[in-house]
Order: C-alpha cells, then structure tokens, then sequence
C-alpha cells in the first residue's frame, strides 16, 4: 500500500453503529501502521481514546471559541479542567441515564407487513408519549421503515404530500395524533436572504419594534422599511443580501462583501433610525445571547430567544447566512422553532440522526430539548447510532441483524434494559457496558 501519506477525515463516524465504527477505527489504524498520518475531526467517544494525539478546540462556538484548549495524549485532555471535552472523557460531567422510563399515553402507531427495500414483511408497534429510539447496524432497514414508510404515510395523510410511502400493508393509529413534523438536516434556506431571525418570526417583531420609534414615525417609515427583502431601506447594490455573488464557471459561486453598505444590507436611511441606540443592521450583528439581553423586555422576542439558546445556539449572529450554517445548526434552529409554538401534546416528531455533528456536551442539550417535547405528551421518534442519546430513550425498536439483505428484521423492542438482555443485538451488547 501507500506510505507517507496524510489523510484528511471528517467525521467519518457519520451514520456508523457502534459495531462499524470500531471496523473503521481498524481500518485507520492499519493505514497509520502502514507508515501515514491520519488527521479526524470527531465527537465520537472511542475513536478520540483510541487517538495517539488529540487536539481540542474550543473552549466554546461560534466567537466563543478558535483556541487550542488542549492537546496531547487521550488521558492528557482528560486532565485539563478547561476542556469541554477532557471533563466527559473524565465522567467529570456526563449524559445521565434517566431515573425512570415514561409509561407512555398507552396509545400506539403500528406498521403492519413492511416490506420495502430489505425489510421482512415488518410489524412493529410504536408506542406514543414517549422518547423512541430507533437503531440498528449501517444498512439495516431504519431510514427505510422511518422516513421511507411512516413519515412518508404521515405525511400523505396530514399534508396530502405527492411523495408515496413504501411498501407497507397497513398503518393504525393515526387518529391518536394530530400532526407529525420532520426535522431535518437540510438547510433552513438556500441565499443569504434565509437568517436565524427571519426563519424562527423573530424578525417581524424586531422591524415592528422600529417602526414604532419616534425617529421612524416622523419620517413615515413602516415595518416594510427595515425588510432587506423588498425596496425602500435595503441597500440596492446588493438588494439586501450583504454580499454579491460571483458566478465562477465550474466553480462553487463565490459570495464577497458589498462595497457600498459594507455587508449591512441597509441603506444610509434605514441605518439611521435607533432603536435603544442600535440600527437594525447592530441587531442582526447580535449573537442569540446578546439579543437575550438586549430584548428582556420584550416578551415574545425573548420567548423565541430563549428556546434557540436552550439548543446550544446562543453563539449565533440573528442575521448570519443560512448557506453558512451546518446541517446540525439548521436541524437545531428547526427544533427551537418548533419549542417556541403552542403545543397540542398530540405531535409526532421524526429527527434522523440529530447527534451527527454534535459535541458531547451538545448532545446533552439536543436530549433535554427532545425531553421537553414529549414532556408535553408529544411522541419523539428518532433514528441514532449515538449510544449516549440511545440509553436514554423511553423505548428501542432494533433492527438487524446485519446490514443489507441479511438485515430487515426486528431484532429487539423494548426499553434500553430490554434490549441490552438480546444477545443477537449489536445495539443491545453495546448498550449492557453503558447501563451498568
């Protein structure tokens, strides 16, 4: 094979069981063995104690962070007691197993004979008002039996979506919830114009706000005057967006600066109306736990303020590009948008992998959101590989064996101590070491 090469990673644990990430992990280390430097970025627990050299970056997000907090041997970092990351690989600070598992409402959506891709004429119960967790090995029927057949019927169902939904004979239980909301990894817009504060409605107060100040009333300015959107207070050489966009031929588009508002967005005009002795342009400078501070008084705003720093976004600039946040980051300012909303208790929520991205100590915060959700008598479904997000769950529904044509089964269901007994469970083995 190659020597003296330097290969680059970055999260390669994505979307990997347990069982598989230990497979990858003997891959690296036979291609380090093979005289070549392997560089990962990764939040996986086992893949940073199996590193010769760690380097850790933080101590936050955002401009919070961008320093080398600590670097070293595995049990160096654990020593540090500035490392986010040192303290849980040290059981210092961890993601407890919950004292008690929910009952649950005693209500239940099942799939009936699920045959699409590998799956084997598949029934399953899914029991309602509580925090489910589905799992198996890579290629083992989960995004398939989820997204594929249940969220696809649901959404026939509820939205009249064109999408059909897998192979499946019947699904019952519909009548026991009201909606089901996806949320996924896919960006919250695709242009500059798409920002935390337009997509959450944090917005629409914000500009209201302005147009009530004295400044704004004597020279006849509206809400719509303080929209980087339409005419009237956005700068028009970038109609708004900030930057310009420069179309590079068989090149990603580049994004530079506009040279006239400086990346504002609003005109000389627009800029010069203060709100508290801010200009609208301040506000979305603002990272989510300034604005916190900044609109105390301002009920509704703070409300939606505060569910997005409760998910680990405090870091965030309101006005930062939607084309520049992870997929992590758009899936979170989903769920803070969904916690801000009157709940019914009778939601279905659907996340697919929310841990892919996320630090331990984010984890920690995703898990406390999602309890949040079905401590309002909503049911959470998610597909994980991520065991810290699996022992908490309410209930398991594990599918296998294997991978491919030899998976498609369900292997095991119940709650994490349930499965952890299955001897034929990957998930369930894996799980016996976590809840001891």
């Amino acid at each position: 094979g190659l020597t003296g090469v330097l290969y680059i990673l970055d999260e390669p644990s994505i979307g990997l069981h347990q069982r598989d990430n230990t497979r990858l992990l003997t891959t690296l280390k036979n291609l380090r063995d093979l005289g070549n430097t392997v560089i990962v970025v990764e939040h996986d627990e086992e893949t940073i104690r199996e590193a010769d050299y760690v380097v850790d970056i933080g101590p936050g997000a955002g401009k919070h962070g961008g320093e080398i907090v600590a670097e070293g041997l595995p049990a160096d970092i654990e020593k540090n007691k500035v490392s986010i990351t040192g303290q849980y690989l040290s059981g210092k600070e961890e993601i407890s197993i919950p004292k008690r598992r929910r009952p649950g409402n005693g209500k239940k959506l099942q799939i009936i004979g699920a045959t699409e891709n590998n799956l084997k004429d598949v029934s399953v119960d899914i029991p309602l008002g509580k925090f489910v967790c589905i799992t198996g090995v890579s290629g083992s029927g989960k995004s398939t039996l989820l997204n594929d057949i249940l969220a696809k019927a649901l959404s026939k169902y509820f939205w009249n979506s064109k999408d059909e939904p897998g192979e499946h004979k019947k699904l019952l239980g519909i009548d026991h919830i009201d909606k089901v909301i996806n949320i996924d990894q896919s960006p919250i817009g695709r242009t500059p114009r798409s920002n935390p504060a337009t997509y959450t409605g944090i917005f629409t107060y914000i500009r209201d706000l302005f147009a009530e100040t004295r400044e704004a009333k004597m020279k006849g300015y509206k809400a719509g005057r303080f929209s980087f959107n339409v005419k009237g207070g956005r700068c028009e050489k970038c109609q708004g967006d900030g930057v310009i966009k420069v179309e590079m031929n068989f090149l990603p588009d580049v994004y530079i600066t506009c040279e006239e508002c400086n990346g504002k967005r609003y005109n000389r005009e627009a800029l010069e109306i203060h709100y508290n002795g801010k200009t609208i342009s301040d506000v979305l400078q603002m990272t989510v736990d300034e604005a916190k501070q900044f609109y105390a008084n301002v009920p509704p705003v703070k409300r939606k303020l505060d569910t997005l720093s409760e998910v680990g976004l405090g870091y965030m600039h309101l006005g930062q590009n939607a084309t520049t946040l992870s997929g992590g980051e758009a899936q979170r300012i989903k769920l803070a948008t969904e916690l801000s909303r009157a709940q019914t208790g009778r939601t279905l929520y659907i996340l697919d992998e929310p841990t892919t991205g996320l630090h331990f100590a984010d984890v920690k915060r995703l898990i406390y959101v999602l309890n949040q959700l079905v401590e309002k008598g909503n049911t959470v479904i998610v597909i994980e590989h991520n065991l810290d997000m699996i022992k908490t769950a309410d209930w398991i529904v594990d599918l296998g064996p294997e991978g491919g044509d030899k998976g498609g089964i369900i292997v095991a269901a119940g709650t994490p101590e349930d499965v952890a007994k299955v001897k034929k469970s990957y998930t369930g083995q894996y799980l016996k070491k976590m809840l001891k």
